[in-house]
């Protein structure tokens, strides 16, 4: 049986590479306290450091048939625990910008030209319905509404009974009432007061 507390660290380094499960544990046991220790030195927080320990020897173990460690088995693992911290740090610093980025687009509030877009959007449909209306009722329409006449002048201009002009103004609602549903022609309503 073979004594792996004496082995070399580069016949580990090797040994390791043909995945051999002993090699890995024993250089496990052999740096992570030194690993550890590097690693909480470097993050100043315990959980930190352990996570940091188990995602390296992960790396280690997964990629072990296909990295190079060398003849300097302490600085190879030195060096990945120090580049996964930087990469933590990185990527922490990447996460804290974009949630400052979009707590503050969050806090500027409500972007105006999407709502401008979508007032033109529902001023356009209202005008196509009201331009399909028949062509007393939309007269009638755009004489009270855009006009601000009273029934008794859009009478007198179209030349009927102003009772005539309640009742196309009536319709006229009515019809764009069930054309445009309830709450767009609502918002009519406040455009064309």
């Amino acid at each position: 049986m073979i004594d792996y507390t004496v082995i070399t660290d580069q016949e580990l380094a090797k040994m390791l590479a043909l995945g051999d499960q002993t090699a890995f544990a024993e250089i496990y046991s052999r740096y992570k306290f030194i690993l550890y220790n590097h690693a909480w030195n470097k993050t100043r927080d315990k959980q930190e450091a352990q996570d940091t320990l188990q995602e390296v020897f992960a790396m280690i173990w997964s990629k072990r048939a296909t990295i190079t460690i060398g003849n300097n088995l302490s600085g190879y693992l030195y060096t990945c625990v120090r580049n996964h911290i930087l990469n933590v740090i990185v990527r922490k610093n990447t996460h804290n910008k974009y949630t400052s980025s979009i707590l503050e687009f969050a806090e500027t509030g409500p972007v105006l030209t999407d709502h401008l877009v979508r007032e033109n959007q529902l001023k356009a449909l209202i005008e196509r319905e009201i331009a399909a209306l028949s062509p007393r009722m939309r007269q009638v329409f755009e004489l009270s509404r855009k006009q601000h006449l009273s029934h008794k002048q859009i009478a007198e201009i179209m030349g009927t009974s102003e009772e005539t002009v309640k009742k196309q103004m009536s319709r006229a609602l009515k019809s764009l009432r069930l054309k445009l549903g309830l709450p767009v022609f609502l918002l009519m309503l406040l455009f064309y007061r």
